[in-house]
């Protein structure tokens, strides 16, 4: 029977959207950074690969006009390398994984490149925002499908009883959480160095210069964060709302990468992988509360694997929202020292293409640090909300 496995992973850096050292980096080169590194890491003839799969949340702009096959070319893989755009919003990156192991098991492909990018800093704001072009039919009988992510947030809050104190106390937990991981180069051998030019503008005369600089570490989070902080931040929509500009994803830039074979061809070739892909499920929810996506999603992928909530040594679920995040934790029975282990989007940073990937890279990399002190680490949940009223869930094999 054929496998899918992962035998490298890479990404960049998250940087700030806007602010950050990406804000000028066009979609391709963003992409390319993590592709070329992963395929390096895995250590295979790049003409091995039949397909990139690349995740994008908005593929249009400096990502349109089919950013996957710009990118195998602009990360100098061989002009056979095919590449595809695929979109399911902030789950991009893991229904990339989930195309390409299909693509592995069921049509005898021997390897291929998987991941997503997102240059938030570069988007068309009107792809994300505008009002033009929307079907008359949806606004009227589901116009929740067209509310702002964080009007769901609140409506999530708002709906469950999620209180603004136990939303600030996640998002303390997620810094502090990131803080720690980095103090100790947890993040390390997933980041690559991306060298770049940024624009940086001159806020008392407006003068926008350009410099070279080179991106080696997440710099999103807020070590420095406090409870006392987080609960001065004023709703962003206003008294009586919960999301505020502490309990929220980071808008950020970046991609992620995994270069994932067949397991035999693999065990063939030399190569240890990381770990195997055994499944995907994703479910729908009504629009106006999307955020609760993974309470429907993961029980259906753990009934088609056989495995209990308690079987999963480590989770990755992302953290669009503290209201939402602590919503699907609470219902799933999710432990909250399994949970998000290093941080998450709330301090790392959520570049909405890529994040599946760099949660299903990160977790078979922190997966195989806990293995190697307790065998009976196994399994691992990648799962995420999904704009529009969806969740995804993706099952990995640790190891």
């Amino acid at each position: 029977m054929r496998e899918a496995v992962i035998v490298s992973t890479a990404r960049t850096p998250l940087t700030k959207s806007h602010r950050g050292e990406f804000n000028q980096t066009p979609g391709a080169q963003l992409g390319a950074f993590s592709v070329q590194a992963a395929v390096q890491r895995a250590g295979i003839d790049p003409g091995l690969i039949e397909d990139l799969v690349w995740g994008c949340g908005y593929p249009e702009g400096t990502t349109g006009r089919n950013i996957g096959r710009q990118t195998a070319l602009r990360a100098g893989l061989p002009v056979t390398v095919g590449g595809t755009v695929i979109n399911r919003f902030c789950s991009s990156g893991l229904q990339a994984i989930a195309v390409a192991a299909g693509r592995i098991v069921l049509e005898g492909v021997p390897a291929m490149v998987a991941g997503g990018v997102e240059s938030i800093s570069l988007m068309n704001p009107a792809g994300r925002s505008g009002a033009s072009h929307l079907d008359p039919w949806l606004v009227e009988h589901k116009p929740a499908l067209f509310m702002e992510m964080i009007d769901t947030a609140d409506v999530v809050a708002q709906r469950y009883g999620i209180t603004r104190e136990d939303q600030d106390a996640f998002s303390l937990q997620s810094q502090q959480r990131t803080a720690a991981a980095q103090a100790s180069g947890v993040f390390d051998n997933e980041i690559v160095p991306c060298a770049t030019t940024m624009a940086e503008k001159n806020k008392e005369t407006g003068e926008v210069t350009y410099r070279e600089v080179v991106a080696t570490m997440d710099n999103c989070n807020r070590p420095g964060t406090t409870l006392e902080g987080l609960a001065k931040l004023e709703p962003v929509k206003g008294a009586g709302k919960f999301v505020t500009a502490g309990n929220a994803s980071q808008l950020s830039d970046g991609s992620a990468a995994c270069v994932m074979m067949e397991a035999k061809e693999a065990e063939r070739r030399g190569l240890q992988a990381l770990g195997a892909f055994r499944g995907f499920a994703v479910a729908g929810c009504e629009p106006d509360e999307m955020g609760i996506g993974p309470v429907f999603a993961v029980p259906r992928l753990l009934e088609r694997a056989g495995l209990k909530v308690e079987d999963i040594a480590l989770w990755e679920l992302n953290e669009a929202f503290a209201s939402q995040a602590l919503y699907c934790q609470r219902q799933l029975g999710i432990p909250m020292e399994r949970l998000n282990v290093n941080g998450g989007a709330i301090s790392i940073g959520h570049p909405f293409g890529m994040t599946g990937a760099r949660l299903a890279g990160h977790v078979l990399l922190e997966g195989q640090r806990r293995k190697a002190k307790d065998p009976s680490v196994k399994w691992a949940v990648v799962t995420m909300c999904i704009g529009g009223g969806q969740g995804a869930a993706g099952l990995f094999e640790i190891f």
